[in-house]
């Protein structure tokens, strides 16, 4: 009944997960998170972490590590089997589709309307992660002593290295992870 579960979750992620991994990031909150409670609001940024972190797309990643938690070797298999299926269904079916239909106003028109959603999902999870990096579990607060100082000001560096200096993301989760344990483990021992 498990392996059904898993498979089932990770099947719908994988079917309505349109805009890339972060864009299904809200999807596997709610199926992980918040429905079954396989995984709690914490290690779900930490499977986000690494997520991001390993080769490959988040959303599969994601279906491994968590059916690995929930039903070892087997759970990974059936959950990872369940995100991939609706998208090798999908894109073999649009692939013949466009194809054949690719330049219908309707299609064109679809896509658009399409973009602004994908948009939005990502903005969400962005915000999710980034209140809870810097107010911790709970939540967003108008107490300035809540805020994670050392989060926020890694979080700035980040952003900044990114857009103004175009830095590899590699390199700068790396530097921001050395940062972070060198930071964190100072603050831990005053």
């Amino acid at each position: 009944m498990l392996y059904l579960q898993l498979f089932w979750s990770f099947f719908q992620i994988g079917l309505f997960g349109f805009g890339g991994g972060l864009a299904v990031m809200p999807l596997i909150q709610n199926q992980v998170v918040d429905k079954h409670g396989w995984l709690s609001l914490q290690q779900f940024t930490d499977l986000i972490t690494i997520s991001e972190m390993t080769p490959g797309p988040i959303a599969i990643n994601s279906a491994t590590f968590v059916g690995t938690q929930i039903g070892g070797f087997g759970g990974a298999l059936v959950a990872t089997l369940g995100c991939i299926l609706p998208s090798c269904i999908i894109v073999l079916s649009l692939a013949w589709l466009y194809s054949k239909y690719s330049e219908m106003a309707v299609i064109k028109g679809f896509l658009g309307g399409l973009r602004p959603t994908v948009v939005a999902l990502i903005l969400s999870a962005g915000m999710s992660i980034l209140i809870l990096s810097l107010f911790g579990h709970d939540g967003f607060t108008w107490n300035f002593a809540s805020i994670d100082f050392l989060a926020a000001v890694i979080f700035i560096a980040g952003l900044l290295i990114l857009r103004k200096y175009k830095a590899s993301p590699i390199l700068v989760m790396l530097g921001s992870g050395v940062i972070g344990g060198a930071g964190y483990l100072l603050i831990e021992r005053i």
